[in-house]
């Protein structure tokens, strides 16, 4: 079981390299140009990633696909929010923002799902939303577009979670991949087309390090959840928030105060108690495929 814990943590932190390369293209190319790379190196991970026993004839065949497509189009849109979060905010506010997600999968699966949500779970919403208050500050500075995509694209992926969670039982691995993989290349392909720049060789650079990383990153993942329990390996997403601190401060000079790092911390905490309340309640783990839910690399 240890071993699968320690992979998921190698996987959390080959995402949080791939977000930080995401940050680092950002001055330079278009956001749609770096989605389409991106999601063009994570395609090529597909072979590896599909599962022993599924085939490849499994990615058209779509057991609930009014629910695929919307998991599809939800990371469509949660991509480019994702995205240009990433490379417009210091990387402790994006991850903080982003990490909103359980919070906002709690209020949704209230009308979605017809869940009754208890004081415990509302009061983990209220600790995660006071977290972000305490890192972005508003009242005491401007707050960007970057923050409001970044809030968007946590409501976008607490969809896509909850989608996945109905989706998990019924559809094949390869599938719920290669939807999102395939769509979101050629979509943001076309798109990257009028606002085009040739990339030099330090973009090609950091782009094959993202790509690598994040493609490795989901590899990892789905590595670690064949040596050990999901309910076992999710939490360890929350070490991307360290991640963010030492990349932000050692490649963009970005070092939060005391405030800050209370926030992020409260972020964590609130995740963390809705993840494992989720778990008792509902058996989270034993419903839902773990793969990476982040819009912008999902």
């Amino acid at each position: 079981m240890l071993k699968g814990v320690a992979v998921g943590f190698l996987a959390y932190g080959l995402f949080s390299t791939a977000d930080a390369c995401i940050k680092a293209l950002g001055s330079t190319l278009p956001v749609f140009e770096i989605l389409f790379f991106m999601m063009a190196a994570h395609c090529l991970t597909l072979p590896v990633a599909k599962p022993r026993g599924e085939r490849w004839r499994d990615v058209l065949r779509w057991q609930r696909p009014k629910l695929v497509a919307i998991r599809v189009v939800c990371g469509l849109f949660a991509g480019f929010c994702g995205v240009y979060a990433f490379t417009t905010l210091p990387l402790a506010e994006a991850y903080a923002l982003v990490f909103l997600m359980p919070a906002f999968a709690t209020m949704l699966s209230i009308p979605l799902l017809g869940e009754e949500v208890g004081w415990r779970r509302w009061l983990a919403v209220a600790v995660g939303f006071a977290g972000v208050l305490l890192v972005v500050k508003p009242g005491f500075r401007e707050l960007h577009l970057g923050h409001l995509l970044a809030a968007i694209s946590a409501v976008l992926g607490a969809i896509s979670m909850i989608v996945l969670r109905i989706l998990g039982p019924t559809e094949k691995r390869v599938t719920l991949l290669s939807a999102i993989y395939i769509v979101a290349t050629v979509v943001n392909g076309v798109l990257m087309i009028p606002t085009f720049i040739m990339p030099v060789w330090k973009d090609f650079a950091i782009i094959a390090l993202a790509g690598a990383a994040g493609g490795s990153g989901q590899v990892a993942l789905l590595v670690a959840t064949r040596l050990s329990p999901a309910n076992r390996v999710a939490p360890a997403q929350y070490s991307q928030i360290v991640w963010a601190v030492v990349f932000g401060a050692a490649f963009f000079g970005e070092v939060p105060d005391g405030i800050a790092f209370l926030g992020m911390g409260l972020v964590a905490l609130s995740g963390l108690f809705t993840f494992f309340r989720e778990e008792k309640l509902h058996g989270w783990s034993r419903r839902v495929i773990l793969m990476r839910d982040r819009p912008d690399e999902i």
